[in-house]
């Protein structure tokens, strides 16, 4: 074997004993292109091999280590000689042990009757007892090395065809006890930083490796697992904090001093008190306008929460110091919604609103030196809402001081950057109506601060959620009729545009709309989805708006920016085929005036596993409850959506359970990078 002091750790798979191109390539697939490589291959799970039972003891629930002796073996042929099985007979004081192995007649070579062997494997039948494919140990009269495959706590590594466990984990032992000398401990620093100013103790490099692979406990294993997992949020956490540091250094921020003159005749004129959570957030907003460095900070809310009227007051911070804000929404139904939410609030203050959308423009920055609209003729900023036209290069204000992102999950970090240099560091608020647990929050936002809106506003009737099956749809087809009757109006939401799939059962808009409009033949029921143009789709949202429409049938473009009081009911069909988070954002377009409110969630409850996820919207409307449980279902790609990009693929830290690991990397990750900027 090459000695290890010739070879370093960064060295190419190829340089071990044994590995050549072929297997080389084998372990690539594996992400095992180096030495270093290999002794980070994380196992995928472990086998206590430890506890040796008597072969009389052996159940057939689970997977047991026996030692015993060989009494018979024989290879049995069968289909023509074209299949065979080998089998061993093995027995020790108590009783005998049936071993076999499927095609595999060369193993006859392998034992010697009278032999001694450790076995470990899971019994498949009591009567005879019978292992298949169990690992074996011959039992060496002078064992001092301890057995790599048995009577231990084992790793179990992920594998790929041409790779079996037991080659892979020999290549792990002897590449270990190789290199072992040669793993040097590279983070001294920060396991020092992460015990004084975290109390977290972590093991050192070395000890961490061979935890990894060879624990004497399962202990050990996450005492290893621990360590690396916090390297590779400390990684994550260095970059986004250098990142911040480096704006905290660079940029000069705007401050906004505004003297009230905004916010006191809005808030007057509001109509309802601010909530404890609205106030304190709108405080941290302030201090940050005050304390001349760039705010980045995100605003979590769940639906219903008050973000909006929590970005009018930030927007109207930064207006009466005489700076522009831009509000940018992902899609033109929001756009729309905000436009003439800030034009209702602002305009009667004199303060200019615009917007900007692809079908929709009437804003000219030119005009912008002349606005002295204010009694007082004070020159305040305006307000310019759109969509990712904002973001185009023909967008520019004259001072812009404040950038808003709405729904931020729906745009990518490259497009919030994008407009946010539209200006000379503006400040920033990102906000969110899908609550995020709180590890991915610190993973995808770690260098915003962040504030939560915990608290619903007052006035506010309560939703309840009802699972129905599709048995029971005519049920819900009568209760929509009695909410009817009493004057609300309703939804009626489905996963896809067109193209339904009867096998799947699977309904689209454009084939149940001339149903329930002859269901609810008495009612003005009417449509509404993306590919109306945005004067038809306004139109719609209008007169639904004003009560003359009764039912709206849609797709999940109503997700976002719907605020109809009015609107009693939501029937979702297909339900099974919608994310948690985006049924609970569906949820949220009801429950919006003081009459208790109803979601029916229809769909096809064909397994287990569909009933428990819809039925914890049945349960809840905890929006981070309801995030966590997505999270963990769909993972943090699909949660986010396709337009976030840069999410980390941790091999060893978990960020649905690592909380407390992820924050003391922050915390360290913070320090370093603070000490990094002051030398």
């Amino acid at each position: 074997m090459p000695d290890a002091k010739n070879i370093g750790l960064n060295y190419p798979i190829t340089e071990l004993r044994g590995i050549g191109n072929e297997r080389a390539a084998l372990l690539n697939k594996l992400a095992v292109n180096t030495i270093a490589d290999l002794l980070l291959l994380r196992p995928r799970r472990y086998e206590d091999r430890t506890k040796l039972i008597k072969i009389s003891d052996l159940k057939s629930d689970g997977s047991f280590l026996v030692r015993g002796k060989v009494v018979t073996k024989g290879i049995n042929y069968y289909k023509w000689r074209t299949k065979s099985v080998f089998e061993m007979i093995v027995e020790d004081e108590t009783g005998r042990l049936h071993c076999r192995w499927w095609n595999q007649p060369y193993r006859d070579q392998m034992f010697k009757i009278g032999q001694e062997l450790w076995i470990y494997g899971k019994v498949i039948s009591e009567r005879p007892k019978t292992m298949d494919n169990p690992e074996t140990e011959i039992v060496e009269e002078n064992d001092e090395e301890s057995s790599v495959h048995t009577r231990r706590i084992a790793p179990i590594y992920p594998l790929t065809e041409g790779i079996s466990q037991r080659w892979l984990r020999l290549l792990v032992w002897n590449t270990f006890n190789q290199f072992e000398s040669l793993i040097q401990e590279t983070n001294a620093e920060i396991l020092r930083l992460a015990k004084e100013y975290c109390n977290l103790t972590l093991l050192p490099k070395r000890e961490a490796i061979r935890y990894l692979h060879f624990p004497e406990t399962l202990a050990q294993v996450e005492q290893s697992i621990k360590r690396f997992a916090f390297e590779e949020f400390f990684d994550l956490q260095l970059k986004l904090q250098i990142r911040r540091q480096n704006l905290l250094k660079n940029a000069r921020g705007i401050v906004c001093s505004g003297d009230n003159s905004l916010i006191k005749p809005f808030l007057s004129k509001l109509g309802f008190k601010l909530t404890q959570s609205q106030t304190l957030v709108l405080r941290e907003i302030r201090r940050d306008f005050s304390s001349g460095i760039p705010m980045r900070r995100l605003l979590q809310g769940d639906v219903g929460s008050g973000k909006t009227v929590v970005a009018a007051c930030a927007s109207l911070m930064a207006i009466e110091s005489g700076y522009d804000v831009a509000i940018m929404a992902p899609t033109e139904i929001l756009a729309q919604q905000h436009y003439k939410t800030f034009l209702n609030w602002l305009e009667p203050l004199g303060i200019k609103v615009f917007i900007l959308t692809g079908s929709v423009k009437n804003f000219n920055p030119d005009e912008q030196d002349n606005l002295q609209l204010h009694d007082n003729h004070k020159n305040y900023g305006s307000l310019i809402v759109g969509t990712h036209s904002l973001i185009e290069s023909n967008f520019s204000a004259k001072k812009l001081g404040l950038v808003i992102i709405d729904e931020q999950h729906k745009f990518g970090v490259a497009q919030r950057e994008t407009l946010v240099k539209k200006g000379d560091y503006p400040h920033l608020l990102v906000m969110t109506a899908t609550p995020i647990p709180r590890t991915l929050g610190l993973t995808i936002y770690g260098e915003l601060d962040i504030s939560i809106l915990n608290e619903m506003p007052p006035g506010r009737g309560k939703i309840k959620t009802f699972l129905y099956d599709e048995a029971k749809l005519r049920q819900a087809f009568d209760f929509v009729k009695t909410q009817l009757q009493q004057g609300r109006q309703a939804y009626f939401v489905y996963p896809r545009l067109e193209d339904s799939d009867p096998v799947a059962g699977i309904k689209a808009v454009m084939q149940e709309y001339s149903k329930i409009k002859s269901i609810f033949d008495h009612y003005n029921v009417r449509i509404v989805h993306g590919r109306l143009n945005q004067q038809e789709r306004e139109l719609v949202m209008e007169e639904f708006r004003r009560n003359k429409i009764n039912i709206l049938v849609a797709t999940s473009v109503i997700e976002v920016g719907i605020d109809i009081p009015n609107a009693t009911v939501m029937v979702i069909m297909n339900a099974e085929q919608f994310g948690l988070a985006q049924l609970h954002q569906l949820r949220g377009r009801i429950g919006r005036g003081i009459c208790e409110s109803y979601c029916i969630l229809v769909a096809k409850l064909k397994t287990a596993s569909a009933i428990q996820r819809l039925k914890i919207l049945e349960e809840t409307c905890d929006g981070f409850r309801i995030a966590e449980a997505d999270l963990q279902i769909r993972g943090p790609g699909e949660f986010l959506g396709k337009e976030q990009s840069g999410i980390p693929n941790f091999k060893f830290g978990n960020i649905l359970t690592d909380l407390s690991l992820m924050q003391a990397a922050k915390i360290v990750a913070t320090k370093i990078a603070t000490e990094k900027q002051t030398v």
